[in-house]
């Protein structure tokens, strides 16, 4: 039928209480990713990463995750920064996708965030009761479950509180997580071999089927741990000057993790032999263990298992505000637009996506990094590449603090990257993900039809970050402003 689009020229701020605070800049954004980026992530993966390879040939995949993680970087940069709100993809997304499907594109992001980033959370979960498994290794099934719900229930309390205070909460973490870092590098190069390192098995380096079979699905690991660096890109509206701070966080957190994980997986294989590391449920403690002693073992196990709740912390902290904003625009569940009326934050978002932490931490680990990722593929990485695109050439006059460095190269390079990760995922997953995306669909057509919205009513365009920049009569993007009633 035809379409007829319907465009608002007001910009409205968020209403009473619908602000937040802008006090976070370059150096706690990037506490903020780098804290989501490791947390867990390369203690509990490394073993993971070399059975998958093979050997100490692991660290390829560490640099051809960290290559496609920073041409993914650069397309978060150039949106985030030009759009800077509580929400990152929902705000790309409703931004770049309005003029043809309505609010299609935004309402499959959320509906799959809700799911995906609770799953990331649980895996820090996971791996942290991992680690306490080093203490007391004879837990039974309900207690390790008890545990990790317990876990969730201190995160959700510690987050409870104004963005200044859990800023200051969130560069301790980050700390503590440096600190976790270096003790353990430090460990393993105090007695560390270059023959177990780099010796590797016969064939290890021939470019054939199965080569490429094991770089697959090391790199879909490597994406799992190198997830976090857009963490900052869901607090757009509480960054300080975040044209700059945004890329930068962004830059800065994927380049710093890479020197991270490649000096971990080779300290670690320098250490232990890859044949132990690859079947080692905590090899960080397997390593200080066999370089220095059980003591020092016991000392870092605990230093992992406060940054695996850093890492809990900070995903939270940011996911929780992307129902928050859709909820806002209407294009989710309005008791998700609800803001503590104390201390400024989303708490019905936190609390819901606490709970489904908590659930997603009773699930495989495996089982949940490939779920997770072949979900984002598509509705978000895929998704906000073509998204980079569209507004390039919809809205060619908005302010860009930062534009991609050699566009469209890093564009094209992600986007190859992204098909060949989820070509690489499991077949389930690619089922699963498939059966949640169609589901998706079906509860938005509901949606649309009771909410009189595209498909079953006029599309809506609505150029909110240009009105709020004419309005302004000046070439600074403004805060995501609210949808009109």
């Amino acid at each position: 039928m035809t379409e007829q689009a319907t465009r608002t020229r007001s910009a409205v701020e968020p209403d009473a209480g619908g602000h937040f605070h802008r006090s976070v800049g370059t150096v706690s954004a990037t506490a903020i990713n780098m804290t989501q980026m490791c947390g867990i992530g390369p203690f509990i993966t490394i073993p993971l990463m070399v059975a998958t390879m093979g050997g100490p040939q692991a660290v390829l995949g560490w640099v051809v995750g960290a290559l496609l993680a920073m041409a993914d970087g650069l397309v978060w940069a150039e949106l985030g920064a030009a759009m800077p709100g509580a929400g990152g993809t929902y705000l790309y997304l409703r931004e770049a996708f309005q003029y043809r499907s309505g609010k299609l594109m935004p309402f499959l992001f959320v509906w799959t965030a809700v799911i995906s980033i609770p799953l990331i959370m649980s895996t820090g979960v996971i791996g942290l009761v991992q680690y306490l498994g080093f203490f007391f290794p004879h837990m039974n099934w309900w207690q390790i479950h008890l545990i990790g719900i317990g876990v969730v229930v201190v995160v959700v309390a510690a987050l409870w509180r104004r963005i200044e205070s859990i800023r200051v909460l969130t560069t301790a973490l980050w700390i503590i997580m440096l600190v976790t870092v270096a003790l353990t590098i430090a460990a393993c190069y105090s007695h560390f071999s270059a023959h177990l390192a780099f010796t590797y098995p016969a064939g290890a380096w021939h470019l054939n089927g199965h080569f490429f079979t094991g770089l697959g699905a090391g790199l879909l690991i490597a994406v799992y741990d190198y997830l976090g660096y857009n963490t900052t890109a869901y607090m757009g509206d509480e960054l300080k000057n975040p044209g700059r701070a945004m890329p930068r966080s962004i830059i800065y957190s994927i380049i710093g993790m890479m020197v991270i994980y490649l000096a971990l997986n080779i300290g670690v294989v320098g250490v232990v032999p890859w044949q132990h590391v690859a079947t080692s449920s905590s090899v960080a403690s397997l390593a200080v263990t066999t370089s220095w002693n059980h003591a020092a073992a016991d000392v870092i196990t605990v230093l992992i298992v406060v940054t695996a709740f850093g890492s809990v912390f900070a995903g939270l902290l940011g996911g929780s505000r992307v129902p928050y904003h859709a909820a806002r625009d209407r294009v989710f569940f309005g008791v998700f637009s609800r803001l503590h009326p104390t201390g400024g934050f989303p708490y019905v978002a936190l609390l819901v996506m606490g709970v489904l932490t908590a659930a997603g931490s009773l699930l495989n680990l495996t089982t949940v990094i490939n779920m997770l990722t072949t979900v984002a593929v598509l509705v978000q990485s895929i998704a906000q590449i073509v998204a980079l695109t569209v507004l390039r050439r919809r809205q060619p006059e908005l302010h860009r603090p930062y534009r991609q460095w050699l566009y469209p190269v890093p564009s094209i390079l992600a986007l190859a990257g992204w098909i060949y990760v989820y070509k690489s995922a499991t077949g389930l997953s690619i089922v699963l993900s498939l059966v949640w995306i169609v589901g998706g669909l079906l509860v938005f057509l509901g949606w649309a039809k009771i909410n009189r919205s595209w498909p079953f009513g006029p599309v809506r365009v609505r150029e909110a970050y240009l009105e709020v920049q004419r309005a302004a009569g000046d070439q600074t993007a403004a805060p995501a402003p609210a949808a009109p009633a």
